[in-house]
């Protein structure tokens, strides 16, 4: 698993949702929503995550044309990502916290 994964904001959000419900087997149009991002942001961050060992990906064994749809790819995170994946999202989510200095600033506005 490569731990140096760039975190970007949508990567970030694609994580946050996987790690929502780190057990569930999650598809793209469930991720476009809980993500809120459009499939051509989404698809390839799921490559990259998939390739770089942080999501294990399977494929629905249906048949499409009984279940009149394609069969869809499911996406979960590596057990071994999961940890690295919480501890990176807290950390990104305290480096976006807002400081004192900026805390001190809205209190003397207010």
């Amino acid at each position: 698993m490569n731990a140096e994964l760039r975190l970007t904001v949508p990567v970030a959000r694609v994580l946050a949702a996987l790690v929502a419900d780190p057990a569930g087997d999650h598809y793209g149009m469930e991720l476009m929503h809980s993500s809120g991002l459009p499939s051509g942001t989404l698809y390839p961050i799921l490559a990259r995550l998939t390739e770089a060992g942080w999501l294990d990906k399977r494929w629905e064994d249906i048949d499409p044309s009984t279940a009149g749809r394609p069969a869809r790819a499911y996406y979960r995170l590596t057990p071994a990502a999961l940890p690295v994946a919480r501890q990176r999202l807290a950390e990104l989510h305290e480096q976006t916290r807002p400081g004192p200095a900026h805390a001190a600033g809205k209190e003397a506005t207010a």
